[in-house]
């Protein structure tokens, strides 16, 4: 027996060593990390805003994000950019670029940091766009169609009044920092809006989407409380985007569009009040205004009365639109100049107008777009003291199907080698009908073949918005259909006016001070947990506060009222 003891012993040793090589990653990726207690609920009834807030603390401290020393944090946000969105962009990038495609990375997919984000409303398994970037802006979760308030119902102003949330870009602001708001939507809608604005109801845009209940009430239209929200110190030093008609009144003629007015009728040129709130700042509706603004201290961007143009349509614009990736470093260039840090958040919106659309080209395009900006963000900083985070507020029902060929295109149909089996010549894959079918489609909106009021039966063609549906009589035949056209509609299963969001998770990515905290799955408002926590002088302010407890984690819900400024009006 005694001559076994020394294998023995080398292999007790051998084990003993592996076991703890095994247990070192999970030592340092807990580095720094802090525990919160946080209360068993009955789900949904005792998911309350406090809750919501403390929850979320403790998901991001116990990643440690504590542990981050972040000056400046920019956001990224692709509206509607599902998983899938991602993967068929990332191809289609790099297929415009010559090559194969599925090798390539979009910018943010060099990210050191990677997770999950859960983004169900609290009233809905498939969530909208306000109450998902409210999670993220404010670290608790609420209703579908909510800006900046905990969950109650839509409709109801008086209810919302007492439920307003305060937001990191508010935070921010009142933190001496510097903030801005980038956006291809309108300033006034749900992404944006939801950075600075208190309102139960999103689509209250401006005060002619008001109704005359909720101003008996007391509730401001969006556009109005961008201008208001300077109350917690000096207000976004640069807000870009579209939306110039939600900050006229129907008396001003557009500057670019003689045709089009306006739609305030209260009177309002909320133009007009921002430039006189800001004397030296500019007020810029085209790239070479935009261009000319560069030292200004503050810039308002209105460059389209609605949304700005999808990337592949800013070529068209008369006076000359700029790209996300120049509004960016627009922002960046300005907001850097202060020494006390930033906030910025930047949109990618159309991305998810182009689902809704249910046409692929749009989506993808205004996604490499959006890649662009980011990628122009992270050149601008450095990752020693910027912390970059990039995801999405939902999903679409966006499909990625059947087995195309290494390098087929993915807008094209799909052209396979005898499907799952291989044992084909290469050509077009063919559905139990014996028709060819795309890479790319829709699991509803308005790509259904069927008849509509609109367009014939067969492929359709954007745009397209029918009010009516005939049923489809079996698929149409693609063999000859250019499916890579850019206004070609991906088909849909089921008809609907417009696409639909999706439910499941999307991704998170991030890189700078605190983004090792980023990773696994966690619930969508953890986010803003990881935005504050990381950023010294955000926690600071709600120490400041009293929200934190004694290990310095801010874990309780901040009232905004607390963080204006002494001088403000009410």
């Amino acid at each position: 027996m005694s001559r076994f003891t020394p294998l023995v012993a080398a292999l007790a040793t051998t084990l003993l060593l592996g076991a703890c090589a095994a247990s070192a990653p999970t030592s340092r990726a807990n580095a720094g990390a802090v525990q919160v207690d946080v209360p068993a609920v009955a789900h949904p009834a005792g998911e309350t805003p406090q809750w919501w807030y403390r929850s979320g603390a403790a998901r991001a401290a116990g990643s440690g994000a504590m542990d981050g020393r972040a000056k400046n944090v920019i956001l990224f946000l692709g509206d509607g950019m599902s998983l899938t969105t991602v993967a068929a962009a990332r191809i289609f990038e790099g297929q415009r670029n010559g090559n194969p495609g599925e090798e390539n990375l979009l910018s943010w997919e060099r990210f050191p940091a990677t997770a999950f984000s859960k983004t169900y409303n609290t009233d809905s398994q498939t969530p909208d766009s306000a109450g998902t970037m409210t999670a993220i802006t404010t670290g608790v979760k609420t209703h579908m169609g909510a800006i900046g308030v905990s969950a109650g119902s839509r409709s109801d102003c008086a209810d919302s009044l007492g439920k307003g949330l305060l937001t990191w870009l508010q935070l921010a602001d009142s933190a001496g920092m510097a903030t801005g708001v980038v956006t291809t939507a309108r300033l006034t809608h749900a992404t944006p809006a939801a950075t600075y604005a208190h309102s139960p109801e999103r689509n209250w845009e401006s005060d002619a989407d008001l109704p005359e209940a909720a101003k008996a009430a007391g509730c401001k239209d969006i556009a109005q409380q961008l201008l208001d929200t300077s109350r917690y110190g000096r207000g976004p030093l640069v807000a870009l985007g579209g939306g110039r008609a939600q900050f006229t009144n129907v008396e001003e003629t557009d500057p670019e569009y003689d045709d089009k007015v306006g739609l305030r009728l209260d009177g309002r040129s909320l133009v007009g009040e921002w430039k006189q709130a800001h004397p030296q700042g500019a007020y810029v509706w085209n790239a070479q205004q935009l261009q000319a603004a560069a030292n200004a201290p503050a810039i308002l961007g209105l460059f389209e009365p609605d949304h700005m143009r999808y990337e592949i349509e800013r070529k068209d614009d008369p006076s000359g639109e700029p790209s996300l990736a120049e509004l960016t470093k627009a922002a960046i260039a300005n907001l850097s100049r202060h020494q006390e840090g930033y906030v910025l958040m930047v949109e990618g919106a159309r991305i998810d107008h182009a689902n809704h659309s249910g046409n692929a080209y749009r989506a993808l395009s205004d996604t490499v777009a959006l890649s662009d900006a980011v990628r122009a963000a992270a050149e601008a900083t450095s990752d020693q003291d910027t912390l970059i985070i990039v995801t999405a507020d939902h999903s679409h029902t966006l499909n990625f199907v059947g087995y195309p060929a290494r390098g087929n295109p993915i807008l094209g149909k799909v052209k396979d080698k005898g499907g799952e089996d291989g044992a084909g010549a290469l050509d077009l894959a063919r559905d139990g009908l014996g028709l060819p079918y795309t890479t790319l489609s829709y699991a509803n909106g308005p790509g259904f073949t069927g008849a509509t009021n609109q367009q014939p039966a067969g492929p359709k063609a954007y745009p397209h918005n029918p009010s009516s549906f005939d049923p489809a009589k079996g698929r149409p035949d693609l063999t000859h259909v250019d499916t890579e056209h850019p206004d070609y509609m991906q088909e849909a299963l089921v008809p609907m006016k417009s696409e639909s969001h999706g439910g499941e998770d999307v991704g998170i990515w991030a890189r700078g001070p605190g983004s090792k905290a980023v990773r696994g799955t966690m619930e969508q408002n953890a986010i803003y947990h990881m935005i504050v926590q990381a950023t010294p002088r955000l926690r600071q302010r709600l120490c400041d506060a009293g929200t934190c407890d004694a290990k310095g984690v801010p874990v309780e819900l901040p009232a905004p009222k607390a963080f204006e400024r002494k001088d403000a009006g009410n």
